[in-house]
């Protein structure tokens, strides 16, 4: 006989919870247990007031920003529908069955409230969980960038004339509207008091107005957040989006599809390590028009700072490898893995590979044995130009070969050329075509994963700083991942691993709490500061520490 269910729903037992409902079996239990989110407390405690409504716990704010990135959810709005119609996302919040869960617009508010800094510190100290797993290798760094649009509503036909919005915002705010479009930075005109004698040998503080005008203008693209300088102009060259803008998102500028149409867009950067866990150490968002290789050296130094990596080599494509970001790594005592374009096999004339370099007289002599000597310097540039004799260049049998020009070949000498003849050196070398080869199956399918699972290929939100928040949260997604897939194999470095470790607060006459942290700064620095020393032994006294060097 065929049966017929009869739709009927009574009451929940009281005994019933949802512990019982969840499975043991469950991935996010698995989460749970593996990753502890209330160091969020500590890093968003000075943004709430002592006194007032309870607001939304930080560490359900987080656990909701995860649980987009594994369910690869497009908004607030369906991510709180997901959430109130799934037992084991309430449980991993903490919500009970019939308590209310919070408002989809409270998300917003909660991160216009934040602000990236909140943003970056909680995808750096996921970083430090997987440097205390063992995860970091820290010696090999992967570079790469991929473009990424943004929704449809900040289509092509929404571009207006730039000047046009300064003009309309500058009529309805004043000259702040129109700043916000043109995105100048005016640094205050107070000025912090000079040191006394006494704290000459202190470090500056973050309120210092002169420190941060000068750091100000060295153009840093990780504390501008990846904002472009508009005002600069290379070789009299315009952008196009320094004349039109976006309305729907300002940010956001042209970049040619694969297709051959034009997309508003971004740049996404990752810094991957080239251990096997390949945990993203870095990420930065710019707008399109900025090419890939420009925030590379801003990128690079800050990993290696911030992480106190021994940084040995770095690999890039060859959009990376231009003279001054290959001098930079060189000078840095890092390999330069980073592919060089071969301009002389493009060009129907001799290369300057045919010409012999002769240091003692500072000269090139030709194939046929006649020098071109030193004439200027373009220190704009970095180039120093030689010139042959322009009547033994147009008496050479191989002129034809060698220039059309009838003033004499002329070759151009990098001021940092045997830095650059030492990284073509390295071509053709087995450490060289391995990195290049390790690139492509360590940091694209990084890109490949996010776009797919992730959401990367297009940003949901807009502004330069939100898109930047939205790449770390899925770039701290995808170290979570691998946390949980390599969890247990415990610290490769463990004076790494201790370095980035809150010490224990230990009573002290100069322990201070430093400024944007939670931790104390006590006296002992010194067991904690290397990456490269092993602590063996501890005593009470720091001075009686032991150590013992070793080669990772």
């Amino acid at each position: 006989m065929m049966g017929t269910k009869v739709r009927s729903f009574s009451p929940l037992p009281h005994h019933i919870s949802l512990e019982d409902l969840v499975p043991q079996d469950n991935f996010y239990r698995r989460l749970q247990a593996r990753l502890d989110l209330s160091f969020v407390r500590d890093l968003v405690g000075p943004l709430y007031a002592r006194g007032g409504r309870p607001s939304v716990d930080p560490v359900v704010f987080f656990k909701l920003q995860l649980v987009m990135f594994f369910e690869d959810l497009r908004s607030e709005r369906q991510l709180m529908r997901i959430v109130s119609d799934r037992l084991s996302l309430r449980w991993y919040l903490g919500y009970d069955l019939f308590e209310a869960l919070p408002d989809h617009s409270s998300l917003t508010r909660i991160r216009e409230r934040y602000g990236l800094l909140v943003f970056r510190r909680f995808f750096e100290r996921i970083v430090e969980e997987c440097i205390e797993a063992g995860l970091v290798w820290g010696e090999e760094l992967f570079f790469d960038a991929t473009k990424v649009e943004v929704e449809a509503n900040a289509s092509m036909e929404s571009r207006i004339p730039r000047f046009a919005a300064e003009a309309h915002l500058g009529g309805l705010f004043g000259d702040e509207g129109a700043d916000e479009i043109a995105d100048e930075i005016e640094v205050g005109d107070e000025t912090s008091e000079p040191y006394a004698a006494a704290d000459l040998d202190a470090l500056p503080a973050a309120s210092d107005r002169v420190l941060g005008a000068e750091n100000e203008g060295r153009g840093d693209w990780i504390s501008k957040d990846g904002k472009p300088d508009r005002t600069i102009v290379r070789g009299g060259y315009r952008r196009k989006s320094d004349y039109e803008v976006s309305p729907t998102d300002p940010d956001a500028s042209l970049m040619q599809h694969k297709r051959g149409a034009s997309r508003m867009g971004y740049h996404a950067h990752y810094v991957v390590d080239g251990g096997k866990a390949r945990v993203i150490l870095n990420v930065l968002v710019t707008p399109a028009d900025v090419t890939e290789n420009q925030p590379m050296l801003d990128l690079l130094f800050r990993t290696a700072f911030r992480w106190r990596a021994r940084v040995r080599r770095v690999t890039g494509d060859s959009t990376y490898g231009t003279k001054e970001i290959i001098a930079a790594v060189e000078k840095a005592s890092i390999r330069a893995y980073l592919s060089m374009a071969d301009f002389e096999s493009r060009s129907p004339y001799y290369g300057s590979s045919r010409f012999v370099y002769d240091a003692e007289q500072d000269l090139y002599n030709c194939l046929q044995g006649e020098p071109l000597r030193l004439y200027t310097h373009s220190y704009t540039e970095r180039l120093s130009r030689y010139r042959a004799d322009p009547e033994s260049c147009n008496a050479c049998p191989l002129k034809p070969e060698c220039t059309p020009g009838d003033s004499g070949r002329v070759l151009m000498r990098s001021f940092d050329e045997e830095l650059l003849e030492r990284v073509r050196a390295y071509r053709g070398t087995a450490p060289y075509e391995k990195a290049l080869r390790k690139r492509k199956v360590w940091v694209e399918p990084m890109f490949a994963e996010a776009k797919e699972w992730h959401g990367m290929r297009r940003f949901r939100l807009r502004r330069l700083w939100r898109v930047n928040a939205e790449a770390m949260v899925i770039a701290t997604g995808q170290n979570i991942k691998r946390l949980l897939t390599f969890r247990g194999r415990g610290p490769r470095k463990l004076a790494q691993a201790q370095a980035l470790r809150p010490p224990a607060p230990t009573p002290s006459a100069n322990s201070r709490l430093l400024r944007g942290s939670h931790r104390r700064r006590s006296t002992p620095l010194l067991p904690r500061f290397s990456t490269g020393w092993v602590i063996l032994r501890s005593s009470a006294k720091w001075n009686s520490t032991k150590f013992a060097y070793t080669a990772f």
